[in-house]
């Protein structure tokens, strides 16, 4: 690893030292499964009061239920212990502040890349996107009806969440 990386192995080091999970299995303990955004703002386990081994935490931007979410929902859901899903954007976010063509454009002219062959599944409508994504889980085929869905917009402001019903 290059030094750009010293900082995170030092504290790793010290991390080290005291770990105390080593009992841990990859089963998720309270059934949960958390959809947010990989805003760094956003700190999952201790926002919803849970501890490490508790949930499987899945980040991307924007926390959209995507292809790969809901193939990582499918194992959680049949090998990992998870029987619930919370969908957890959050205000303040870049991607409902956007619209995909202007990420593109903002990206090529900045950075001489094109992306246009990518989507980064922006959000004009925050609370549409949200009841979208959950009723996405909850009729995708290969997850089961006993599933629990639920969702909420974190208010990276206050710290609170505010649920959302289909």
């Amino acid at each position: 690893m290059t030094e750009a990386f010293d900082d995170l192995l030092a504290a790793n080091e010290v991390f080290a030292r005291s770990f105390q999970h080593s009992d841990l299995t990859g089963r998720a303990k309270r059934g949960l499964a958390v959809v947010t955004c990989m805003d760094s703002r956003i700190d999952p386990l201790n926002l919803l009061g849970l501890s490490a081994g508790d949930a499987k935490i899945l980040r991307n931007a924007g926390a959209r239920v995507t292809d790969d979410v809901l193939r990582t929902l499918i194992l959680a859901v049949y090998l990992l212990g998870v029987d619930r899903v919370l969908v957890m954007p959050h205000t303040d976010c870049r991607m409902a502040k956007s619209t995909d063509e202007q990420v593109h454009e903002l990206i090529s002219r900045e950075y001489g890349i094109d992306t246009r062959s990518l989507e980064f599944h922006t959000v004009a409508d925050q609370d549409a996107a949200l009841r979208r994504d959950m009723i996405r889980i909850r009729t995708y085929p290969y997850l089961p009806d006993r599933l629990a869905v639920g969702g909420a917009v974190y208010d990276v402001h206050t710290g609170k969440l505010m649920p959302v019903e289909l």
